[in-house]
């Protein structure tokens, strides 16, 4: 064949018999190690590494102390930007020896650690707010069910932040997502004890101050280091499936609002009217106890006067008596006066309510 040489090389590589030969380019690569084949000569590949690391050092890699002292240079100021470390206004860090937290908590600024046997840990203590109870992506996490027996959808928010930086990086794996777990198991029992109308207008202020407590005092329990600032109900409302039946529930009882209303206004004019007319009755019947008992006094006391001029002189005052009724009784009677005779059988007679009428007949 043409590329054969005369020494039995194996080919234009060489690696072929005992010949010198190498090829057209000396000695060629070895084929990987198979049956019948050669292994890959490690000490080689080892050298040429060695070579070409000498090739690319100064000075052919030789003994320069002025590249180990830049080296070593180097590798200080990589340690001492990892040793340095910054601390945001809201955040708080802390350092972990061999994996263990210091007791110390390290504030805003820039601080120092050993590292790599330090290593630290940052939280940050701004408060955050976190939603729960959003149904519109699909989810039921704000359906719940009230002490009535009706479901609600509730949306409300926790607003939180890092009370305890120890507790918060090293007691819980996960507490934002446990604190989300609580929060939503806490609205689910204060609603579970509250009417749907407590939720929906009437106690909303008071079911999240008590959401508040119960959310505080779990998370305390667990040692999280969070401290819950506020609660805020976003919205509470019937789920969509059933609100047209609760808006006309609700339509319904402010219905019967309004007419308890009325009937208790109507009541209360009516109540006025009857307390003001008996308090009318009241004044006339006091006022004529107190007219009927002053005459009744007064007659008394006329009565007891009369007898004590009479008993001071019973025959006048009898003969007074007697001329003051006869006077009342003749007064408006028709009268005759006949006088008595004088012996000639004339009879005097006095026609008074003739003369009575002729006078007033000419008076006028």
């Amino acid at each position: 064949m043409p590329w054969s040489n005369q020494n039995g090389g194996g080919g234009p590589w060489g690696g072929g018999g005992g010949g010198g030969g190498g090829g057209p380019w000396g000695q060629g690569p070895r084929g990987p190690s198979g049956p019948g084949g050669n292994p890959p000569d490690l000490e080689d590949i080892i050298r040429r590494g060695q070579d070409r690391l000498k090739r690319a050092l100064p000075g052919g890699g030789g003994a320069n102390p002025a590249m180990f002292g830049l080296i070593g240079l180097v590798l200080l100021v990589l340690w001492f930007f990892q040793a340095i470390y910054t601390v945001q206004p809201d955040e708080l860090a802390v350092e972990l020896r061999f994996g263990k937290p210091k007791d110390e908590v390290s504030e805003p600024g820039l601080h120092f650690h050993w590292w790599p046997i330090e290593t630290v840990e940052k939280a940050t203590v701004a408060e955050r707010l976190i939603n729960i109870g959003d149904t519109r992506g699909g989810g039921a996490s704000g359906l719940m069910l009230s002490g009535d027996q009706n479901i609600v959808d509730v949306r409300f928010s926790v607003a939180y932040q890092v009370a305890n930086p120890m507790e918060y990086l090293f007691r819980v794996n996960d507490p934002d997502a446990t604190l989300r777990q609580v929060a939503e198991s806490a609205m689910r029992e204060v609603v579970g004890r509250r009417p749907a109308q407590d939720i929906f207008r009437d106690d909303r202020q008071g079911i999240a101050e008590d959401v508040r407590d119960i959310i505080q005092s779990t998370i305390d329990g667990y040692k999280a280091g969070l401290a819950i600032t506020a609660i805020s109900i976003e919205d509470a409302a019937p789920p969509r499936e059933v609100a047209d039946a609760f808006e006309e529930v609700q339509r319904a009882e402010q219905d019967e609002d309004r007419f308890v209303e009325e009937s208790n206004q109507y009541s209360n004019q009516q109540l006025g009217r009857a307390r003001g007319e008996a308090a009318q009755v009241r004044e006339e019947a006091a006022a004529y106890k107190t007219r009927v008992v002053q005459e009744a006094e007064g007659e008394a006391q006329r009565f007891i006067s009369v007898y004590d001029e009479y008993a001071k002189a019973p025959d006048v005052t009898r003969r007074r008596l007697f001329l003051e009724t006869m006077e009342n009784v003749l007064q408006g009677s028709n009268k005759v006066i006949v006088g008595q005779g004088n012996g000639q059988g004339v009879i005097p007679y006095l026609p008074l309510p003739e003369l009575r009428a002729n006078q007033q007949g000419g008076n006028n």
